[in-house]
């Protein structure tokens, strides 16, 4: 049966075509935003839409995906099970969508009740998952004078309460529109000081609150993760990821040091209702190659974050990367898993890191339980101590360069890993590559990078990546799938009850996989490099998964 919806918008009539201008201009003095909603959109309103706080608590990822990760646990994990290892192979392209802003797509989309949410730049829309015809686009032009990832304007989705959804834009301004209308209710920009902020996250909802962190730990910015009042906008509680004078960890950062010491919140965090906990990966210190100017651990850089999101009071924290010269930054997602660790039920954080180890804590008191080394080239650190602290080989960049292993892009990445609950394994994309670092010290200047000061790739050298699967019970790798291919895509993981594994590979597919063996199942050449995370949802009873691209297109696929 059709799903049903309301005829009504807020009492906008559902003949004939709309547009919704609201006259908000921000302080910086951008271009003013608007909101469409189309005659075809009239049609099919979509006033049902009412995200509650117990849809954003699934236990379960079906119909609905709500949430950057899907749900809190971060583990990319579908329980939807009419697509399976015997059928996979009739999957179908079902419909395409073409973004306006047309450029490198790193969003994944929410759905709910049928419709899904998409960014593209400063840019909204709402979709008929079904058929992705346009509901609505709210528009906002992107902000000229930025420099680093915040230029590229990148934006990796939204977040979804009630009947409103939440976005960053390029310049770290947070937005509230309406979700059923694409109009903007309210609009905070949430960092100020200086002008090498910006963002590129999607935010997260922690009960009636927005959390939201920003891009420029390159850059000389001090990180920090926010909490905003879901209805109003206001500011709830910050927590400074770079000590002040006096606070502890702020013997690392002399002077005004502290001001520009990185450690930003660029991805988003995952979250545990029974512990009450919200985990935030943090950056880079700043600047990126030169340690000489900030001595020490650098805390809280290149962490696991524990936090009360209700005041913002830190709860315990893991380093992995001390005293960080390759920036190497911790935001990859900490996925939350309940299992039996060593023949003991534990409550587990387990990630795969940019400095080439994965690691497995406990997400109670954040105690270190167990770390492997998952690409073969690591020269930076001898290993890892019984505490979970690297030992290390003492490479320091210098002027005439130095060749560390993982590159800069890290043994992985932002894009997202994968936990399966019926394998017991844990699916992540890693990449064998070094650079050579080369550092100096130079000053912080508003309006400029903040590496002090470059790095190179060595003569002749040959990336390689593969997919991963790492059995939880076993402590080791099931099998790894080698990626080939002359693009490197940045593309995420995401895994079934039915055992597939789905993800971007580098010769432009999207790739499903035996989830226990490794083995190919099906493929679909998209044209472009993927640099996306997937997701599934259903619509009607039909199972599907979409993936967005690298020239601003989003796919969506389902069997006939």
């Amino acid at each position: 049966m059709r799903r049903r919806f309301d005829r009504m918008v807020f009492g906008v009539s559902a003949v004939g075509c709309l547009l919704l201008v609201m006259q908000i201009r921000d302080v910086q003095g951008q271009a003013t935003p608007s909101a469409k909603v189309s005659a075809a959109a009239a049609d099919d309103d979509i006033g049902l839409i009412d995200v509650k706080q117990s849809d954003l608590s699934q236990k379960q990822i079906k119909d609905n995906w709500v949430s950057y990760n899907g749900d809190y646990t971060g583990r990319r994990y579908s329980a939807m099970t009419q697509v399976t290892l015997a059928n996979v192979s009739h999957l179908a392209a079902k419909w395409v969508f073409h973004t306006q802003e047309a450029g490198p797509l790193e969003m994944t989309p929410l759905v709910v009740a049928g419709v899904m949410y998409i960014t593209s730049g400063n840019d909204a829309y709402a979709l008929d998952a079904e058929t992705g015809k346009q509901l609505w686009h709210h528009s906002r032009a992107v902000t000229e004078g930025l420099i680093d990832d915040a230029s590229s304007h990148h934006n990796r989705g939204l977040a979804i309460l009630g009947t409103r959804i939440y976005m960053e834009t390029d310049n770290a301004h947070l937005l509230c529109l309406d979700a059923r209308s694409g109009n903007l209710i309210w609009d905070v920009l949430y960092a100020t000081g200086n002008k090498n902020y910006g963002a590129t996250s999607a935010p997260l909802i922690v009960k009636d609150k927005v959390l939201v962190g920003t891009s420029g730990g390159d850059d000389g910015v001090r990180g920090f993760l926010a909490a905003f009042d879901a209805q109003t906008g206001k500011e709830m509680w910050r927590f400074w990821t770079i000590p002040s004078p006096g606070e502890f960890g702020n013997d690392s950062w002399p002077g005004d040091a502290y001001l520009h010491g990185g450690g930003t919140t660029w991805m988003p965090g995952t979250y545990d209702p029974e512990l009450n906990t919200v985990y935030w990966g943090t950056g880079n210190p700043s600047p990126d190659y030169d340690g000489s100017v900030r001595p020490g651990d650098d805390l809280y850089t290149s962490c696991l974050l524990a936090l009360d999101p209700d005041t913002g009071k830190l709860k315990w924290y893991f380093q992995f990367t001390p005293h960080n010269l390759y920036d190497y930054d911790s935001e990859q997602t900490p996925v939350l898993v309940n299992a039996n660790f060593k023949g003991r039920p534990r409550k587990l954080i387990v990630t795969a890191q940019r400095n080439g180890f994965l690691y497995v804590l406990d997400r109670t008191n954040g105690k270190y339980l167990y770390s492997r080394q998952f690409v073969p080239n690591v020269n930076w650190a001898k290993g890892i101590d019984e505490n979970g602290r690297p030992i290390s080989n003492n490479l320091i960049p210098d002027e005439k360069g130095i060749e560390v292993c993982p590159s800069q892009d890290g043994a992985t990445n932002w894009y997202s890993p994968s936990y399966n609950e019926v394998t017991h394994m844990f699916y992540f994309r890693s990449e064998k590559a070094c650079n050579i670092f080369q550092a100096k010290t130079e000053p912080f200047q508003e309006g400029r990078t903040y590496y002090s000061t470059g790095l190179r790739r060595p003569m002749g050298e040959i990336s390689e990546g593969s997919i991963n699967a790492f059995d939880l019970d076993k402590l080791d790798f099931a099998w790894r799938d080698p990626l080939i291919g002359a693009a490197m895509a940045w593309a995420g993981v995401m895994s079934t009850a039915t055992g597939l594994v789905a993800y971007g590979d580098n010769e432009q597919n999207f790739v499903i996989l035996n989830g226990r063996t490794g083995t190919p199942l099906w493929h679909f050449n998209v044209g472009q490099t993927i640099h996306s995370s997937p997701m599934s949802y259903a619509v009607n009873g039909k199972q599907y998964f979409a993936v967005a691209t690298g020239s601003g297109d989003l796919f969506a696929f389902a069997l006939p």
